[in-house]
């Protein structure tokens, strides 16, 4: 737990914007006031829902993309502790946990060049190591009975995920992912391209299905390896909403039968929503409405263990829009149970 740093009133209080007459998210979330015993804290704490943070970028450098994923978890907790608390919103089922400071990998990645092959081998240790901590508490929060809501961050953590969920149920786990990349791209060294298919190798990663895949930015190679292993099923973007040879519910469906009857994952990567601002961002998207939709239908299902929402990538200009859209996200999960 040396990563942890929790997240504490007095952080709380500099970001609340209490009104009259309101009662704010914030106000409402429980805290942890020490670090000691994190496992039995949780146990014990009548929380359904652990939200962590998980700001880095490594992965996505690591994999040639676009860094600012890291500026998320700030955005996000901004715009979150100030929604309403309410009926819906159960702030009351929620514990903000804090983050995990990847301050010195980030540091150690800015000294870096992604040109240079040696440098992106060194990139690649540092997510392999990334990898560790997030799987312990990821691994510790579900252990305990908890569901986590994890922001992050690259894509590259869906590995800590599936294998601190799949350690703690002691057998691995289903994951739908709703992403414009499959993310199963060879074992190279880890990165945010290869979550899925380092938790698939190491058995962590049962069942998996890729939600609306980019058929322009996965190639032929890894269309083969997708079709040739049973237990990964997906759709693409162009045959759901562009060329609508397959209809949007029945889909949802068809992915609930895949992944559901046992317990499963959800990974929301940003680079599948329309114009946002990520490592990858896209012109052509699922809407942001039709994410919420897609998420609501898997969350409310009872077999569903964590949340993910990853890749989003935050400026000045942007990160209210970042913030209130992984807000909206967040929410939903919460709600549909």
């Amino acid at each position: 737990m040396d990563k942890l740093v929790l997240f504490k009133n007095s952080s709380r209080n500099k970001l609340l914007n209490k009104r009259l007459g309101e009662s704010k998210f914030g106000q409402d979330v429980k805290l942890l006031s020490n670090i000691s015993n994190i496992y039995e804290q949780l146990k014990n704490l009548d929380v359904t829902y652990v939200i962590i943070g998980l700001p880095e970028d490594a992965g996505v450098f690591a994999n040639h993309g676009k860094t600012g994923a890291s500026k998320a978890w700030e955005a996000t907790l901004k715009i979150l502790l100030n929604v309403q608390s309410n009926q819906y919103t159960k702030a009351n089922r929620v514990l903000i946990l804090g983050h995990l400071d990847f301050s010195e990998e980030l540091f150690e990645i800015s000294e870096l060049d992604s040109s240079k092959k040696k440098d992106v081998l060194k990139a690649r240790k540092i997510v392999s190591n990334i990898d560790g901590h997030v799987s312990h508490i990821i691994n510790q929060i579900v252990l305990a009975g908890k569901k986590p809501i994890i922001i992050g961050g690259g894509h590259n953590n869906a590995y800590g995920n599936i294998k601190g969920t799949s350690l703690a149920l002691n057998k691995p786990i289903n994951v739908i992912n709703f992403d414009a990349h499959s993310d199963f791209r060879p074992e190279e060294g880890r990165h945010s391209g290869n979550g899925f298919s380092y938790a698939y190798a190491e058995g962590f990663l049962k069942n998996y299905f890729i939600f609306g895949l980019h058929e322009n930015y996965t190639s032929d190679k890894l269309f083969k390896t997708l079709n040739k292993v049973k237990s990964i099923k997906y759709n693409t973007f162009e045959s759901l909403e562009i060329r609508q040879e397959l209809e949007f519910e029945e889909e949802l469906n068809r992915a609930l039968s895949h992944i559901s009857k046992t317990p499963f994952g959800i990974e929301i990567d940003c680079d599948a929503i329309e114009n946002i601002p990520s490592s990858a961002m896209t012109p052509s998207g699922f809407s942001v409405n039709k994410t919420r939709r897609f998420l609501n239908f898997f969350a409310k299902q009872e077999n569903v263990c964590y949340l993910h929402i990853c890749e989003a990538a935050p400026k000045k200009k942007t990160e209210v829009n970042i913030g209130k859209l992984i807000t909206y996200l967040v929410t939903d999960f919460i709600k549909a149970n």
